[in-house]
C-alpha cells in the first residue's frame, strides 16, 4: 500500500513539472493573438518624397560682399612637423577670404519654404570629399544633405586626424586617424548641422566646417564669393548665410519657375 502511494505521489510532482513547464513556453506562431501579430509587425517604409516637376523649378542666385577692409590672414607656422614644413608653400588661416571685396566660405542653405522643398529628396549620394592636403583641410567648408556622407582623404605623407565636434543632440562625434597617404574613411550624418567644427588633433591649426541640410537645396560659395541653388519648387523661401565667424544672416526670396532670383549678402565684422 505504501509502495502504491509513493508511486501515486510521484506521478503528481511529475505532472504538476510537466503542466509547469509547458506553462512557461511562449506562445507558438499559431497560438499568437492578432492584436499581438499587429504590434509586433515591422512598421510599413516611409513613402518616398514625390519627384519634383521641372516646370515648376527655379534658382537663386547670388553673391556675399565683405564690408570694410578684411582682416589681414594669418601666416601658419608648421615647423612642428617636419613633412609638414617640408611641402612648400605658404599655409594661411581661413576664417576670413576675401576677393576684392567678396567672401568665401559662407554655407546657404533654406531655413523654410514650401513643403515640396522641404521634403525633396537628394539629388546625389555621393560622398562629399574632404581631404587633407599640404597640412590642411580641403575645402575649408563643405556640406551635404542629412543622411548623406563625407569620404575622408588623406593625401599627405604625414599622419593626420579628423575630430568631429558636433552640437549635442546632433551627430555622433568621430575621431580618427589616417596614416600617410592611407585608406580613406567614409563616415555618414544623419542629423542637419551647421558648421561643425573639424579638428586635427596632430596639427592644432587644422580646422574646416561641415553643414548637414535638411533639405537638399544649398551651397558654399567660391572664391569669388558666388553662389547658386539650382531646382527649387517655386514659392517663398527664408534663406540663410551663415560665415564661421560672422553668424548668419537670413533674407526672404521668390522663386519662380525657370527664373532665377538675385540673392546678394553682405557681411562685416561687428565693433
Amino acid at each position: 500500500m505504501k509502495q502504491r502511494l509513493s508511486w501515486l505521489a510521484a506521478g503528481i510532482v511529475m505532472g504538476g513539472m510537466v503542466f509547469g513547464f509547458t506553462g512557461c513556453k511562449p506562445p507558438t506562431p499559431a497560438q499568437t493573438s492578432p492584436e499581438t501579430a499587429q504590434t509586433n509587425a515591422t512598421p510599413a517604409p516611409a513613402q518616398p518624397a514625390a519627384p519634383l516637376d521641372p516646370a515648376t523649378l527655379g534658382s537663386v542666385s547670388g553673391t556675399v560682399h565683405f564690408a570694410g577692409k578684411a582682416p589681414e590672414r594669418i601666416r601658419i607656422d608648421m615647423s612642428q612637423d617636419p613633412v609638414c614644413s617640408m611641402m612648400g608653400g605658404d599655409n594661411f588661416a581661413e576664417q576670413y577670404v576675401v576677393h576684392d571685396g567678396k567672401l568665401a566660405n559662407v554655407y546657404l542653405y533654406i531655413k523654410s519654404g514650401p513643403p515640396a522643398a522641404m521634403s525633396a529628396p537628394a539629388t546625389s549620394v555621393a560622398p562629399v570629399v574632404l581631404d587633407q592636403i599640404g597640412c590642411k583641410y580641403v575645402p575649408h567648408v563643405i556640406a551635404i544633405m542629412r543622411g548623406g556622407s563625407i569620404e575622408f582623404r588623406n593625401s599627405d605623407g604625414t599622419m593626420h586626424n579628423i575630430h568631429t565636434i558636433p552640437a549635442a543632440g546632433t551627430n555622433k562625434e568621430i575621431d580618427i586617424s589616417e596614416g600617410p597617404k592611407g585608406a580613406p574613411e567614409v563616415k555618414s550624418f544623419p542629423q542637419p548641422e551647421i558648421m561643425m567644427p573639424v579638428r586635427c588633433n596632430n596639427h592644432p591649426w587644422m580646422n574646416a566646417f561641415i553643414n548637414v541640410s535638411a533639405t537638399p537645396f544649398f551651397a558654399v560659395t567660391d572664391g569669388n564669393g558666388h553662389f547658386e541653388i539650382k531646382g527649387l519648387p517655386a514659392g517663398t523661401y527664408i534663406l540663410a548665410a551663415v560665415h564661421e565667424k560672422m553668424g548668419e544672416q537670413t533674407m526672404t526670396v521668390t522663386v519662380k519657375p525657370h527664373a532665377t532670383e538675385a540673392a546678394n549678402f553682405t557681411f562685416s565684422i561687428k565693433k
